[in-house]
């Protein structure tokens, strides 16, 4: 689906980070739209985009560089200065998502205690910077599991996760990590499901299909769509929940732990997240096409699955060499495969795969094929 510029829509986009999500993006179907990225000259996106700003996330004057040329600034990822962010804001430059917003994102510790304030399910947490701190013992006193510790900043894709096996361990990760750190309780799962909505700067909100995500090693390894463990108004619901407290603009990812009570939030994202990959060829209206037409001004488009099934499979770096062989997979009706061209590293989403179809196993055994074909790490036991 196009999205058409309507009257004062934005034209010149600016996406801080030149990952695989800044590819995709500059892959999707954009009419009336340039974009720019702030990126290092060898990265992925620098082949999809329209114009280049070399520099670093954190780089102010890469990121005022980048302001001058564009109309509206975007993301594809978090690791970005909140202060630096907030100056450009100040100043006038238009930022979606805004600082405001991307500090759920950012920081897991305002994120947790924002979002306990306004009586969102969550896992029973703390957040302490010590291990010393009389509230980490009064926690572990109070759970019956061993905690889970997690790095306030920075952590993705299983890092700055650590499952510790006692209150010992705990501790000692705390201090490993450093300052402020969540300790969750860990718990007794059925699933995982994520729900993406894009939100639009006047408040229109368009919401994908709820999915089942696979997880191996801390890590996305399947998305299915649709999802086999129910909750899709719950989860709707609370993203939508979500969208207005933080006042996000674009895509909002939220991943749920499924538990015997129901959805807990486990994560949130504010950029194209890697659950809704599925929705390129999977859905009328890809994430990455309304993630612009958010950032823009533009109408946000249909969010209707093109198929009954859909499954995404991640190709991740093995242990060893040799990196994906993107030759080798079969480029079918039914399958689509994407290289992100990033160079090959253990534990590295390298790309994906996706298969679409009438029937639910024998998509999914076509996803999990190509991605093989690839040379993916992961495995269809994931």
């Amino acid at each position: 689906m196009s999205v058409e510029p309507h009257g004062s829509a934005l034209s010149r986009v600016g996406v801080v980070g030149g990952g695989q999500l800044a590819r995709l993006l500059g892959e999707a179907d954009r009419p009336g739209i340039s974009l720019t990225v702030l990126a290092g000259a060898d990265e992925p996106a620098v082949a999809t985009c329209d114009e280049v700003v070399v520099g670093d996330a954190r780089d102010e004057t890469a990121l005022r560089t980048l302001a001058e040329r564009v109309d509206v600034i975007t993301f594809d990822h978090e690791l970005v200065d909140l202060d630096q962010l907030a100056r450009l804001e100040d100043e006038g430059v238009l930022l979606r998502p805004g600082p405001g917003a991307l500090r759920a994102a950012v920081d897991k510790s305002f994120q947790r205690q924002l979002f306990a304030g306004a009586g969102l399910p969550l896992p029973r947490f703390v957040v302490v910077d010590s291990p010393h701190d009389a509230r980490l013992t009064e926690f572990l006193d109070r759970v019956d599991t061993t905690p889970v510790v997690k790095a306030a900043r920075g952590g993705y894709d299983g890092r700055g996760v650590v499952f510790t096996t006692g209150r010992d361990d705990a501790r000692a990760a705390v201090e490993r990590l450093g300052g402020d750190v969540v300790v969750e309780e860990h718990l007794a799962l059925r699933g995982e499901v994520a729900q993406l909505l894009v939100r639009g700067a006047d408040g229109q909100v368009v919401t994908y299909p709820l999915v089942t995500t696979v997880q191996r090693d801390g890590q996305c390894a399947e998305v299915r769509y649709p999802c086999d463990t129910g909750h899709e108004v719950e989860a709707a619901a609370l993203a939508a929940r979500v969208a207005e407290l933080i006042g996000a603009v674009g895509v909002l990812a939220v991943e749920f732990f499924v538990t015997d009570a129901g959805l807990l939030i486990n994560e949130v994202a504010l950029r194209p997240h890697n659950t809704g990959h599925w929705t390129i060829e999977g859905a009328r209206t890809s994430q990455f096409t309304n993630h612009l037409a958010a950032a823009t001004g533009r109408p946000l488009g249909p969010t209707t699955p093109t198929a009954a099934h859909v499954v995404m499979v991640n190709v991740v770096g093995g242990a060893e060499p040799p990196p994906p062989d993107w030759s080798r997979p079969r480029h079918h009706g039914d399958v689509a495969v994407h290289d992100y061209a990033k160079t090959w590293r253990p534990g590295r989403k390298l790309g994906h795969v996706t298969a679409w179809g009438d029937d639910a196993t024998s998509t999914r055994v076509r996803a999990w094929r190509e991605a093989r074909a690839a040379g993916t790490a992961g495995g269809e036991d994931a």
